[in-house]
């Protein structure tokens, strides 16, 4: 399973004590470490010498709240470093144990001589994730909007976690602030899971037996393409 997390606005920055960025210590650094090098002299220079800490400290929002790092188990915490993945408009991806500063880069930003960064991640990260990218694979996607856009797999399938408030009669209402806490909570509930998913079915039934209402539906004309909507009545 690689389980695709979105960054967060929200971000506590590391201690003033803590060590600076290590570009070449970072996932996919042959393959990401050049742009970073960039991004960082082009947005904001003093990044290069700020503290440091886990992604999975830094990140702070909503999402990371709920999924709640820290009180993982060590097989969940050794499960999401191997198989999480944040997607981020300054790193391209980072797993939840690189050491990052705290920073503001949106992935819709547009840098002098780059262009958009979601149009300049796009081949580089299709690159770094190429190994993932195939049938044996399953991609849990709880990223949304551009980040989302920046990397699809082509040939592993693929669920993307989706949230809606079921509202009288059936209709559904797409509840933006608490998509995030839901997908926190999704994220958390596969990394507990007594075996990682293999197959779609195995989302649905992790999630289900976590006590969350959910529904999984393949896209249609799209082949090993899934929807899990969490649903909220």
């Amino acid at each position: 399973m690689l389980l695709l997390l979105p960054p967060s606005e929200g971000k506590t920055a590391p201690s003033a004590r803590r060590s600076t960025v290590d570009l070449a210590a970072l996932s996919f650094a042959e393959t990401l470490g050049p742009l970073r090098g960039r991004l960082i002299e082009a947005v904001d220079p003093a990044l290069a010498s700020a503290p440091t800490a886990p992604a999975a400290e830094v990140y702070s929002g909503v999402l990371y709240a709920r999924l709640d790092h820290g009180s993982l188990p060590a097989a969940a915490k050794r499960r999401a470093r191997a198989n999480v993945l944040v997607a981020s408009g300054l790193w391209g991806m980072t797993g939840l144990a690189d050491r990052i500063p705290a920073y503001k880069l949106p992935i819709d930003a547009r840098v002098d001589g780059l262009g958009t960064l979601a149009a300049a991640w796009r081949p580089l990260v299709a690159q770094a994730l190429a190994s993932h990218d195939r049938r044996g694979e399953l991609v849990v996607d709880c990223r949304s909007g551009g980040y989302a856009a920046v990397w699809r797999p082509a040939h592993a399938p693929r669920v993307e976690v989706r949230a809606f408030k079921l509202k009288p009669g059936g209709s559904r209402q797409v509840i933006s602030h608490m998509a995030k806490d839901t997908r926190g909570r999704v994220a958390r509930e596969l990394l507990l899971a007594a075996r990682a998913p293999r197959r779609p079915a195995d989302v649905l039934a992790i999630v289900l037996s976590a006590g969350l209402d959910a529904e999984l539906a393949e896209t249609p004309g799209r082949d090993d393409a899934w929807t899990l909507d969490v649903l909220e009545r």
